[in-house]
């Protein structure tokens, strides 16, 4: 009998430990009252980066379509591309160049798709007007973020417009779990060539002025784990090795009360 009770009070501090208070883990825009910083939305372009890849287009006032496809890539009679070039657009290479049919090469990185537009229509005009009129339409065709971390859903996102806010790439990840912070969600990103890592507050009023806030391709989403998370898992393994303990002697005490 003393030795039961020498088990129960072997166990009681665990017990305890198990009903100690839990963090607590604040909710998107805790902090946001109606209309906080009510005002225009203003949506950054985004900027070319080594290997994407962009649909290029050009127009000319010709009524003849065989004049603009010269400077537009090829396709087949069954509306296919003729090569892996076209099928995949262009590609921003490791140097930030693109190769332009008949034009030559253009540096694309580091630039808005109205900057290189503008540079493309320059050359299709200068020195000599090769086609009239030119319109050139470039289009992302490639854009994606990554989230990973305390997310319901990890993984690779891609987004079929040119824009996507942090909370929308977190929705399409299946939001943040029980166990991740929403207050120091970390943003990997590179920018002419430096790599920056910035850290956005989900709950706070001023998220929407966050650089982060509208991301920008091929970010990373990073959510860290609360403490309570690993404390849970400390918990969880001790348990486990006390239960079996506790189950060994409790085992020994019948066996010997038994037997004796």
């Amino acid at each position: 009998m003393k030795l039961i009770r020498f088990v129960w009070l072997l166990a009681f501090p665990f017990y305890l430990i198990s009903c100690s208070t839990q963090q607590k883990i604040p909710n998107y825009l805790e902090n946001v009252t109606d209309s906080t910083h009510s005002g225009d939305v203003k949506i950054p372009e985004l900027r070319i980066q080594k290997n994407d890849i962009l649909s290029i287009q050009v127009y000319s006032s010709s009524t003849k379509p065989e004049v603009d496809q010269l400077y537009n890539l090829r396709e087949s009679n069954n509306g296919t591309s003729q090569s892996q070039g076209a099928t995949n657009g262009y590609l921003v290479d490791a140097k930030g160049n693109i190769e332009y049919p008949r034009l030559g090469s253009f540096h694309a990185e580091g630039l808005t798709k109205d900057e290189l537009a503008l540079q493309i229509k320059k050359r299709l005009i200068e020195p000599i007007e090769l086609l009239k009129d030119p319109t050139v339409i470039i289009r992302f065709l490639n854009l994606k973020v990554t989230v990973i971390g305390e997310v319901e859903s990890q993984g690779v996102i891609n987004f079929p417009g040119e824009r996507v806010t942090i909370l929308e790439a977190i929705g399409l990840a299946g939001g943040i779990t029980e166990f991740g912070k929403k207050n120091t969600v970390k943003v990997v990103r590179e920018l002419d060539g430096k790599r920056e890592i910035g850290i956005i507050n989900l709950s706070s009023d001023s998220l929407f002025q966050s650089p982060y806030y509208t991301l920008m391709q091929n970010d990373v989403v990073m959510v860290d784990p609360v403490k309570l998370k690993q404390k849970q898992k400390d918990q969880t393994q001790a348990f486990q090795r006390v239960s079996f303990a506790l189950s060994v002697i409790t085992a020994a005490a019948f066996i010997y009360n038994i037997f004796k």
